[in-house]
């Protein structure tokens, strides 16, 4: 069983987001939705991984830094790489990997 996103969990997504610019977000299937300008671009799992959209040459870049792939609980794969964990704790890089998803998308 997940956990379930914090508050303080949102106020951390805004943080390592906010040089995205203006973000906002929704509470789904025990994770989190992470949108700019209404587009999402990232998400965050129950467990609390951090994923951005991604799909060609942006998923193989993801690939590239040791991303993983999402994968739901019945192993789907969606089209969704982990945040590289380098950026987990260094908000710029991790906007600027935001900035990147929503430019791919």
């Amino acid at each position: 069983i997940g956990m379930s996103i914090s508050d303080e969990d949102i106020a951390f997504a805004h943080e390592l987001y906010a040089g995205v610019g203006k973000i906002t977000h929704r509470k789904m299937m025990g994770g989190l939705s992470i949108y700019a300008d209404g587009q999402i671009f990232a998400i965050i799992n129950a467990e609390g991984r951090y994923y951005l959209k991604a799909s060609g040459d942006f998923a193989e870049a993801l690939a590239a830094e040791g991303s993983e792939k999402f994968r739901t609980a019945d192993g789907r794969e969606m089209n969704y790489w982990t945040l590289p964990d380098d950026a987990l704790d260094d908000p710029d890089l991790a906007s600027d990997w935001g900035r990147r998803a929503l430019r791919a998308l």
